[in-house]
């Protein structure tokens, strides 16, 4: 068996690693670019945030349909025409005048990258052999995701230091790239079976995207202060109630947008419930760092993308040393490992005082980074790990919708926490201090959750998944 890719099976794969790495870094952009943007256009707080809030609307909401969807549509036709929709949105972000303008940019951009990434992860899945080579492959994925999200603090530092409307079109510049080269590199795929009206779950797609839309909306509002709380408890309850008809629609239909069985494999569900955990919590602790840094120890935008810089050690430790982890212990251990870690690095954050030196941070925001690497790429070959070819498709949306819930679910409730934690008025440093460590403890908790449900999938087995290295399948290339 070839121990190494092919030339075009690795462009290939810088192609798909490419779009999850524009996404990290619009992200993490756009973050930076928020207090600039609002005092240009002149934004109320609640339109700002909104501005930040609108992405995460439209992923989370669509995701679940965008991975299905690929699986039905075709994967390349789905990855290039959302690309295509994500660079032209991203670009209309740059014109905008009005906060509706970038809130509306802003939620197409989510919905486009929503259709886009599990795309691209069912095109890694089925085009790279299940084994070595596909946990390779999606070990660099996963590993740039973060890399792109670490150097987009430090980028969008400089671009907004020039102009916030580069935020906008730099990554519009990556994304024709991109699309470009895509075009030429994607493999067509084979001939797609004659669909029906009976093969498109129709009811299935509008109650699913209703209630991940009316949840995210729910979950996001708790950022937004505790006015108005009858209409995010309504949000909520009605989100249910729509997954409740879901679950009806799919047990009826010949043919549904999500077969209810994929959620019988343990591997999947546990998969899924600690990526939204694992991810929640870091970005939950990313978000209270940057408040700490910025707002009880004043430093700039600047310099707070250049200290979390180090989070991004992931993207180094995902190619090199996750695989061989995994390859020697398995999947599950080395997950485990990634939140032990983790527990590890915010619980020793829980201690920062209002004098510590970039010296005391840098070894918890290191071992943040490795236990990111650690983590987030086995979970992501464990969520597709063993599922049908057909179903990739599912299976990488069902992860994204898990990961971006859990990007929602931790800052929301670190800022819900906070603000809660904060005493009315003016607060003296001490009282900030103490209500950063009280909003540190959601992400803590989320990790301290996290591992256990990951330990619970080691309980009873006296054999972990036989090592990556000793799979046996041809590979493609």
């Amino acid at each position: 068996m070839p121990k190494t890719m092919s030339t075009r099976a690795w462009a290939l794969l810088l192609v798909l690693s490419g779009t999850i790495f524009l996404e990290g870094i619009d992200i993490a952009m756009l973050a930076v670019a928020i207090p600039s943007i609002r005092s240009d256009l002149e934004l109320p707080t609640d339109t700002a945030a909104w501005v930040m809030s609108a992405y995460v609307l439209g992923y989370a909401g669509f995701t679940l349909l965008g991975g299905r969807a690929a699986d039905l549509l075709g994967r390349r036709r789905m990855f290039l025409a959302w690309l295509a929709v994500f660079l032209v949105f991203s670009s209309l972000g740059g014109f905008a005048t009005e906060g509706w303008m970038l809130i509306v940019a802003r939620f197409v951009t989510g919905v486009a990258a929503a259709f886009m990434t599990p795309a691209a992860m069912s095109i890694i899945t089925t085009s790279y052999a299940e084994g070595p080579q596909r946990n390779k492959a999606l070990l660099v994925f996963a590993g740039t995701a973060a890399g792109g999200f670490s150097l987009g603090l430090v980028i969008g530092g400089v671009l907004t230091a020039i102009g916030w409307r580069w935020v906008f079109f730099a990554p519009v510049v990556l994304a024709g790239a991109l699309l470009a080269a895509a075009v030429r590199i994607v493999p067509a795929e084979g001939p797609r079976p004659v669909r029906t009206k009976k093969d498109f779950d129709l009811l299935g797609a509008a109650a699913a995207a209703g209630a991940m839309l009316l949840l995210a909306y729910g979950i996001v509002r708790l950022e937004h202060g505790t006015r108005g709380w009858e209409l995010t408890l309504a949000a909520v309850l009605a989100g249910l109630a729509l997954i409740g008809g879901f679950v009806a629609v799919e047990r009826r239909t010949v043919v549904p947008l999500v077969r209810l069985g994929i959620f019988r494999t343990g591997s999947v569900v546990r998969a899924g419930l600690g990526a939204m955990l694992f991810v929640g919590a870091f970005f939950g602790f990313q978000f209270v760092a940057t408040l700490y840094l910025q707002e009880l120890r004043g430093w700039s935008s600047t310099q707070t993308a250049f200290a979390l810089f180090v989070l991004g050690l992931d993207a180094v430790l995902a190619p090199t040393l996750t695989p061989r982890l995994v390859a020697r212990y398995g999947n599950t251990r080395v997950i485990l490992g990634g939140f032990v870690a983790a527990v590890l690095a915010y619980g020793a954050f829980l201690q920062v005082g209002l004098e510590w030196s970039y010296a005391a941070m840098f070894p918890v925001f290191a071992l943040v980074g490795t236990a990111f690497a650690l983590a987030y790429g086995p979970l992501t070959i464990a969520a597709t790990d063993g599922v049908a070819e057909e179903e990739q498709g599912l299976a990488g949306g069902l992860l994204n919708t898990a990961t971006q819930f859990g990007s929602a679910v931790g800052i929301s409730a670190v800022t819900a926490v906070y603000g809660l934690a904060l005493p009315a008025g003016d607060a003296s440093p001490g009282e900030t201090l103490d209500a950063f460590r009280a909003a540190l403890a959601v992400p803590l908790t989320m990790v301290v959750l996290g591992a256990a449900v990951t330990a619970y999938g080691l309980r009873g087995r006296r054999t972990e998944e036989a090592p990556a290295a000793e799979i046996r399948q041809p590979v493609r290339g």
